[in-house]
């Protein structure tokens, strides 16, 4: 049985303290992991999710008891049983983060305690993951970026991504400056992949895509917000490039709505926002049965064993704050691409183990 379920919260500055990062529409000097652990014997399973101490908050006050005394391998029962206890709390948002922490955290401990690796148990159908360097942040400068690139590039990705749409999409000339910058960085046998993170309007972001057509972009990521869903395909009709959206996804009929909109050529789905891998599972179902390809969504290593689960995964997002983060806090992360995939190994569940020690400094609760 489940005998306890524990958390720990994590605030880690960017890592360069004269550099805010920033996106289209949101700056950022740190970022918030929250942990779960969740134990049954002399087994841990971890679990996390990006997001304010209030995750936490929530499995301690919400969730931890409903999990507590369960049979640790009916995962299903068990994120039900949260899935339930959250309605007055609310789960999208907050609620949904909470839950895949959990439920994220049972799945590991569930692989443990059978001795399997989390892919196996999951049902694997690649050995390693493709990944596409994510970063490119707009307060970068035109060094700083190419740096960047060129550290993906040298590891292998067949894929990189920058940020537009900076100052809310008020600036189209340095947007398409950047992603000259980047095209020139990467030569014509590397995709170029945009994210404006919502920050155009539709017609905007068309006029913008006019601009730098020439460049190859191949993926457009949230060129408008992503609840303006007949916004998304009005863009998708108009460019080249596969316009994407669905990481704010927080449940099921979320990313149903959108791919019944037809609003996107590839999904993105995050298992640290979606309800964890059980979620996940539904999720890729259904966009499966509408034959579009699902994309991860950050995090890299806590999606490495469901996305290598994933017949339509189309790849992992390889983002540069998350992969800093999770090799500084757990034993056995991927740090560093390998042919531009991450590779998997044979350790019991997800391989990680949570470095108490080296995340000491960094620990706000």
């Amino acid at each position: 049985m489940i005998g306890s379920v524990r958390t720990r919260v994590y605030t880690v500055p960017t890592g360069d303290p004269d550099v805010t990062e920033a996106d289209g529409t949101l700056a950022w000097a740190s970022t918030t992991l929250d942990v779960v652990e969740v134990t049954a014997g002399d087994s841990t399973g971890v679990g996390w999710t990006y997001g304010p101490p209030a995750c936490a908050d929530v499995v301690d006050a919400t969730l931890a008891d409903v999990v507590t005394g369960r049979d640790p391998l009916d995962v299903p029962a068990a994120h039900e049983a949260m899935v339930r206890q959250l309605r007055n709390q609310g789960r999208p948002g907050i609620g949904a983060m909470a839950l895949s922490a959990v439920d994220t955290a049972l799945w590991d401990l569930k692989a443990r305690l059978l001795g399997l690796p989390l892919h196996r148990l999951l049902g694997a159908v690649r050995d390693d993951v493709p990944v596409y360097g994510s970063g490119g942040f707009t307060t970068y400068t035109d060094r700083q970026l190419v740096d960047q690139l060129d550290s993906w590039c040298s590891a292998g990705v067949s894929a990189v991504k920058i940020k537009v749409g900076e100052s809310w999409g008020s600036r189209q000339d340095r947007d398409a400056e950047r992603v000259r910058v980047a095209r020139a960085a990467v030569g014509p046998d590397v995709d170029v992949f945009v994210d404006a993170n919502g920050a155009y309007t539709a017609a905007g972001a068309v006029r913008w895509y006019d601009r730098v057509r020439e460049q190859g972009v191949s993926w457009f990521e949230e060129p408008v917000s992503s609840d303006d869903l007949d916004g998304l395909r009005r863009v998708r009709e108009e460019v080249d490039a596969d316009v994407t959206a669905g990481e704010y996804g927080y449940d099921l009929t979320y990313f149903a709505r959108m791919l019944d909109a037809g609003a996107v050529d590839c999904l993105q789905v995050d298992v640290s926002r979606c309800g964890g891998i059980t979620e996940w599972l539904r999720v890729v179902a259904v966009a499966a049965s509408h034959h579009v390809e699902v994309s991860a969504h950050c995090a890299p290593n806590l999606h490495a064993s469901v996305a290598a689960a994933t017949p339509g995964l189309r790849h992992v997002e390889w983002f540069h704050d998350h992969t800093r983060i999770e090799g500084l806090l757990f034993h056995g992360a991927c740090t560093t691409p390998r042919d531009g995939a991450m590779p998997l190994g044979d350790a019991p569940g997800n391989g990680l183990e949570l470095d108490v020690a080296a995340g000491r400094e960094y620990r706000v609760r």
